[in-house]
């Protein structure tokens, strides 16, 4: 039996996971800047990152989970 692993570019990972964090975040009802504020950093940012404009850091991941209340999982499983 033969494993096949498919990976994902870069970029299609930033997009699918910015759109994960904004369908948790909305599930919340809750606007962008309330949860840049609760992560303490600029809404331009949680923009960038909702957008996969930009591939945060596993600690920017962890604070949004933090916020958003849920598992750190929820927000990386991505892969559809």
């Amino acid at each position: 039996m033969t494993l096949v692993i498919v990976l994902m570019e870069k970029v299609d990972f930033q997009i699918a996971l910015g759109k994960r964090i904004r369908q948790l975040r909305e599930e919340k009802k809750m606007s962008q800047a309330e949860l840049a504020l609760l992560c303490n950093f600029e809404k331009s940012n949680m923009n960038r990152i909702e957008t996969g404009k930009t591939c945060p850091s596993s600690f920017t991941l962890y604070k949004i989970s933090i916020s958003l209340e849920v598992k750190l999982s929820e927000i990386t499983d991505v892969i559809e």
